[in-house]
């Protein structure tokens, strides 16, 4: 994942916030990314940007929060994303993926 190494631990979280960049706001892409994010047991909220990027950030299973970054990556269907930025964090412990506005 973009040179990123996980742990092999499969019981410990990470955390990452994540910007994706492209047509991502007007095109379902924030429900679309909770119901994945739902789907592989990820936690955390996404947001639409003033600037037209989508903000998210994901706490799981080092492997669920690849997948999670591949499906982003490939989109919905009628997403297209250009870029999508990664950066570890702290785990912040969120309980479900919500979206926010």
């Amino acid at each position: 994942m973009d040179g990123m190494s996980w742990s092999d631990s499969s019981d410990k979280n990470d955390a990452l916030h994540l910007i994706v960049s492209g047509r991502v706001q007007g095109v379902g892409f924030r429900a679309w990314a909770a119901r994945e994010a739902d789907r592989l047991g990820i936690k955390g909220l996404v947001r639409n940007l003033p600037d037209g990027s989508v903000e998210i950030v994901a706490e799981g299973a080092p492997e669920l929060l690849e997948r999670f970054c591949e499906r982003l990556e490939a989109g919905n269907g009628y997403s297209r994303t250009d870029q999508l930025q990664k950066k570890r964090v702290s785990p912040q412990g969120f309980t479900r993926f919500s979206i926010t506005y």
